[in-house]
């Protein structure tokens, strides 16, 4: 397998590059990973299943995606394809670490710059996953349809097929119909969003610039990437002072946060199970509560 990334990266960057070393460096739920190199350069190794070599291309455009806005650094796609039945996703190796109030600051005005890089709709010009599920991206004109077919009615029917219906369907069918109710004038442009930006999917290289990685890129409401970071924990203060300052948000975010965050509940509930369960019907009772 090291032979055919090898193969790939030398073809990809013009330069022979030979791996006498593969170390992994962890991973996540989704892939291995791996630090490949060959005593004067380093590459990060993606691997899964070959069937996932799509997930990875989607990964590889959507970094692109938001490299071209000139507004985040993200680590450089290199090159992907399949070796010894795994896909492979090779990026650019960067040094990554935390970072102090300055470098979150810069983040947040970073993010609101990218989230000013707008489509004509919502969506994106492929599918992509979000963790291994499918990320449905169809385009369409309307934020509210778009946020009721292609990302929450579409968890909700993948529950049900996992086995969770009652309580949860009949609260998710509820919501569903109620929708247009927490748009009512909120306007969304189609923005370009991360799509998966809890605190595991960003950091900082080493001279305190911020680095996003593991997107899942489309365009849509802004207020989405700005919900989930505050989904498992919250990102700095400074960073929230820092993007409002730049880009402030509409009244209406409180309740639309966990609007928004219910999608990655779900998502976690089709990924990992029951767990989630309790609190995607929470926050949907919660959400029916603000509807009236």
């Amino acid at each position: 397998m090291w032979r055919k990334i090898s193969k790939e990266i030398s073809a990809a960057t013009g330069a022979t590059f030979s791996a006498q070393a593969a170390r992994v460096i962890g991973g996540g739920c989704i892939n291995s990973t791996c630090l490949l190199e060959d005593g004067t350069r380093r590459f990060f190794v993606k691997i899964n299943h070959a069937l996932n070599l799509p997930m990875f291309e989607a990964e590889a455009e959507g970094l692109r995606e938001i490299a071209a806005t000139g507004t985040i650094r993200v680590p450089r796609p290199v090159c992907a394809g399949v070796a010894a039945d795994s896909a492979f996703l090779v990026l650019e190796y960067l040094e990554l670490q935390a970072g102090g109030k300055r470098s979150a600051e810069d983040f947040g005005r970073r993010l609101a710059a990218m989230h000013r890089a707008t489509d004509v709709q919502h969506g994106w010009r492929r599918d992509n996953s979000i963790g291994s599920t499918p990320q449905i991206n169809t385009p369409a004109d309307n934020w509210t349809e778009f946020w009721r077919d292609r990302r929450l009615g579409y968890q909700l029917a993948l529950a049900a097929r996992n086995g969770h219906k009652g309580a949860l369907q009949q609260l998710g069918e509820s919501l569903l119909a109620k929708l247009d109710g927490f748009f009512v004038g909120h306007i969304s442009p189609p923005s370009l969003l991360h799509g998966d930006l809890w605190g595991g999917n960003y950091a900082f290289d080493l001279t305190g610039e911020p680095v996003m990685f593991d997107p899942a890129v489309y365009y849509g409401d802004r207020e989405t990437d700005l919900a989930m970071t505050e989904l498992f924990g919250g990102f700095p203060v400074a960073f929230y002072a820092a993007y409002r300052e730049v880009y402030p948000l509409d009244s209406g975010y409180p309740v639309r946060k966990t609007l928004y965050n219910l999608y990655h509940i779900l998502n976690h509930l089709n990924l990992f199970g029951s767990g989630y369960l309790g609190q995607a019907e929470g926050m949907m009772a919660k959400l029916l509560g603000e509807a009236g």
